[in-house]
């Protein structure tokens, strides 16, 4: 009997191992002068972590002031090259965080005991799923109250400080806390080198009464970190570059998918090589656009099943071999467990283990290793792609507006993809804009991010802040439903404030449409704000803002033209008022099908 991939009959989990740093990979980690010596009015814990944070490409720290951290923060905005980007509540700074670390390849954030540390907890879960190298720093209890029975405030009311700790547990790969200053050194490289070699988030609790002291330990500029880089078994490698070989050479129209462990394993080099010497059809998880180029001449399109760009799911899933580079399968991606795939035909390349097919798994094999050489061993193969140039066709137009008809969303992205370059960034929140925005094709150069394992709407704002903090030389494009909006919208203020130039199109159609298309309901309506009005309010005169509303197309034209032209320096946000049940095709199949995953009946006892 056949065994699929993505598919209700499927008992085995996707897998979950951890991504690593391969060869030569500490990428963020920046060349330093030798150690010298430090004044002593320096020499304290919180410039230490400053200038840990500065030397791994941490050049801004998003931040939400509280009691217990104040002091680190003096310590840590005294170091010149680190910038304090205060944001207004905690979850904003944490996906500021994993927006910058997506940019940097690492991220900060800083929040206070528990009150701080649990607001923020949502961001750090989300950065963790995504696989994303952060630091959460939080500013804990007065040394001399631990191990006593008193009850401090930000807690629970009970005498015991590690609540906080224990919530971290379980979204982050380290926890550091910092109570006395003998190992406060070795507590904070440990964790800071941790999160660089599992691309994962770490945790980092330190007393309030800590980050000001001097201590010998840190009396010296701190020596650059050195990370030992994970290397395959050779043998392994051989064996299972011989035997992925072997079945792809055999195979008659062979395709190759790329997911989005691909950044973990730092490997989309890697596979743009193999696709340059055997040249199969290229496609891309959902959750990978952006880490292959989409220019490549192999290239055919988002491969997600059902809702796949056009033609691209037909040669995908008729390919009688598929590699998939770093794929993740879940509800969401394999379309409710609906993909036409079968594991007989696939070999699955995870950052660090190859499987093939039903057969051999070989472990202790960095996908970078195993791409490159298979590369050279691998019968150039075109037929997959040469079937797609065959059956494929332009997409069409959509239905031109007649004057002062009400806005189409597939008319504004007809807009939208003309706007990009190599000089942009997008950002797609969770909802619509997924479905929307995979449909965009992006020139070299452009940056593209979402996030689709963890999926928590709201996401979009504080990434979207931190996105454009670490690449201020290109123009961040922010997809936003309204629902989303009004869950984290603070953080315009930060942008304003920050003087960032991004141009957020926030659609307004009512509600959360997504939600609507998997199981609808009168929760899934919401109230409708003025949201240009909100927005003028935030900026309040300060900073550089411009807002407008369109309804038409005609004021969409006129509105881009006005924030690439007049208003370039300004951050631009423009409402975009839809029609509430104004969907893609795609959320609409999606939804249907997620909605049967999640609705089906108990299994028989």
């Amino acid at each position: 009997m056949d065994t699929k991939i993505g598919a209700l009959d499927v008992c085995k989990p996707a897998s979950n191992e951890v991504g690593s740093l391969p060869n030569g990979a500490a990428m963020a980690i920046q060349n330093s002068a030798p150690s010298t010596v430090i004044n002593s009015s320096e020499a304290t814990l919180g410039r230490h972590l400053a200038r840990r944070l500065v030397q791994i490409g941490v050049t801004d720290v998003f931040t939400v002031p509280g009691d217990f951290n104040l002091t680190l923060l003096d310590h840590l905005i005294a170091e010149p090259g680190l910038t304090n980007i205060g944001c207004c509540n905690e979850l904003n700074a944490g996906y500021a965080a994993d927006g910058y670390a997506r940019s940097r390849g690492v991220g900060a954030c800083v929040v206070t005991f528990t009150v701080g540390g649990l607001s923020v907890l949502n961001a750090i879960a989300g950065a963790y799923s995504e696989n994303l190298p952060l630091i959460c720093i939080v500013g804990g209890p007065n040394s001399n109250d631990y191990g006593t029975n008193r009850i401090l405030h930000h807690t629970i009311g009970l005498p015991d400080f590690t609540q906080e700790l224990r919530c971290f547990q379980t979204v982050t790969c380290y926890q550091a806390v910092v109570n006395n200053l003998e190992d406060a050194h070795e507590s904070i490289d440990t964790a800071i080198s941790t999160a660089l070699k599992e691309s994962k988030p770490v945790y980092i609790s330190i007393s309030c009464n800590l980050a000001g002291i001097p201590h010998p330990t840190f009396s010296r500029e701190p020596v650059p970190f050195s990370l030992s880089p994970k290397l395959s078994n050779q043998w392994g490698l051989e064996a299972a570059v011989e035997a992925a070989a072997e079945f792809l050479n055999k195979a008659v129209k062979p395709v190759m998918v790329g997911g989005p462990k691909l950044r973990v394993a730092h490997a989309g080099d890697a596979f743009v090589e193999l696709a340059d010497a055997s040249g199969y059809a290229l496609a891309v998880m959902p959750s990978a656009k952006g880490l292959v180029p989409e220019h490549h001449p192999h290239f055919i399109g988002t491969y997600w099943g059902a809702v796949s760009t056009a033609f691209c799911a037909e040669i995908v899933e008729s390919a009688d071999a598929y590699l998939f580079a770093g794929p993740i399968f879940n509800d969401y991606s394999s379309v409710g467990y609906s993909l036409l795939l079968k594991k007989e035909k696939a070999i699955i390349v995870q950052p660090d283990r190859v499987t093939i097919a039903n057969g051999p798994s070989f472990g202790c094999v960095l996908m970078k290793d195993f791409l490159r050489t298979l590369a050279k061993k691998l019968n150039h193969n075109n037929t997959a792609h040469e079937n797609y140039r065959r059956i494929f066709v332009p997409d069409g137009h959509p239905l031109k507006c007649a004057p002062r008809e009400p806005l189409r969303v597939n008319v504004l992205f007809q807009h939208v993809q003309k706007m990009l370059s190599s000089e942009t960034a997008v950002i797609a929140e969770t909802g619509d804009s997924w479905f929307n925005c995979q449909k965009l094709r992006l020139p070299a150069g452009c940056g593209y991010e979402f996030q689709m394992q963890y999926g928590s709407i709201g996401w979009s704002v504080g990434a979207t802040l931190g996105y454009a903090q670490a690449v201020p030389e290109k123009r961040v494009l922010a997809f936003i439903g309204d629902g989303s909006f009004q869950v984290t919208a603070q953080d315009v203020s930060t942008m304003i404030r920050n003087g960032q130039k991004t141009i957020i199109f926030l659609i307004n159609n009512g509600g959360y449409t997504i939600e609507v298309e998997i199981h609808d309901g009168p929760y899934n309506v919401i109230k409708n704000w003025n949201y240009t009005g909100l927005v003028d309010a935030i900026h309040n005169g300060e900073g550089k803002c411009w807002t407008t509303k369109v309804r038409y197309e005609e004021e969409l034209i006129e509105a881009i033209e006005t924030a690439t032209g007049d208003k370039k320096d300004s951050l631009c946000f423009i409402e975009v008022i839809v029609h509430k049940d104004d969907t893609s095709k795609e959320l609409l199949e999606w939804g249907s099908r997620v909605s049967a995953a999640n609705s089906r009946p108990p299994n028989p006892q």
